[in-house]
């Protein structure tokens, strides 16, 4: 008898480093049975939104993405996704799940970037005035790869993408927003060492990654000093008899994080099939180096 496979619930945002193609290998390594699920560096959300537990806390220190989720929460999919077509439609940005790409004067490969652009161009104008959840994430439907990222100045700079709010998206919107409406997670945005974690809790820890190149490493958002007091943070859960899970990688393209390394071994360290030799958000690179990763855990 063959036995389906298991189907998570995938997020609406392309988070860097997300974690929702890992899912079906770091699920089965939590605890079994866990009382509150604690996601401390909660990104795109992939792993909260499928978190078995009574209760699940998600932090984030981006402000903007976790009142985006406090957004989605409040609100059903359909009275989501229905401003989210008024908004489309208000800047004149396309709509290839309707109309196609020949209406556009393109094909799928060449995409609607160009046709795209002018609008887009105004509509992140209008959210760095005026930022509120919606306008974020219509934003970041037509931004280049949906990725998120901010200049110093706070403001929303990632360029046009080629693709629009197309049927993939419509549908991972619609049953993200219809499991957070079902689930109740509690969402806060602060430092992870101002977070409350109880006794009874389980904390799964997705932090940067000290070894790899991403946008959240380009302006000094994560060092070593950041990454020393996180170990040392994990260390005082483990002494409290809490039960940790900590994503990460020891090597990427050469580059290795020795304190992680030798951190490490006080703890049991799972490697995982997967790298992201090929992923968008990390710079091309001629050697045949990945960066596999790996779940750290005190269990």
């Amino acid at each position: 008898m063959q036995h389906r496979k298991k189907e998570y619930i995938k997020s609406p945002l392309n988070y860097t480093g997300g974690k929702y193609k890992l899912l079906s290998q770091i699920e089965p390594l939590f605890p079994k049975k866990i009382d509150t699920f604690v996601d401390l560096f909660a990104g795109g959300c992939n792993v909260a939104i499928n978190a078995k537990a009574n209760k699940v806390v998600a932090n984030d220190i981006n402000s903007e993405i976790i009142q985006l989720y406090d957004y989605f929460s409040s609100n059903n999919s359909d009275k989501v996704i229905s401003k989210v077509d008024s908004i489309i439609c208000k800047y004149g940005l396309s709509d290839t799940s309707k109309y196609g790409y020949v209406h556009y004067s393109c094909t799928s490969n060449s995409g609607v970037s160009k046709y795209n652009k002018e609008a887009y161009s105004k509509l992140r104008s209008d959210y760095n005035k005026n930022k509120t959840p919606l306008l974020f994430y219509v934003t970041l439907v037509f931004a280049f790869n949906n990725q998120i990222r901010f200049n110093s100045r706070g403001e929303f700079n990632t360029p046009v993408n080629k693709r629009d709010f197309n049927k993939n998206m419509r549908k991972n919107l619609k049953l993200f927003i219809d499991e957070l409406n079902q689930k109740e997670i509690r969402f806060y945005s602060d430092d992870f060492n101002n977070i409350e974690i109880d006794d009874n809790s389980f904390v799964y820890i997705d932090p940067p990654y000290l070894a790899t190149i991403a946008s959240y490493n380009e302006n000094g958002g994560w060092n070593e000093d950041k990454e020393m007091e996180l170990l040392s943070y994990i260390d005082g859960l483990n002494k409290r008899g809490i039960k940790f899970s900590l994503s990460n990688v020891f090597e990427n393209k050469g580059k290795s994080n020795n304190i992680l390394r030798e951190w490490s071994a006080d703890y049991n360290v799972h490697s995982l099939n997967f790298s992201y030799n090929n992923c968008n958000y990390q710079s091309k690179d001629k050697t045949k180096n990945t960066t596999s990763e790996i779940l750290i855990t005190n269990y």
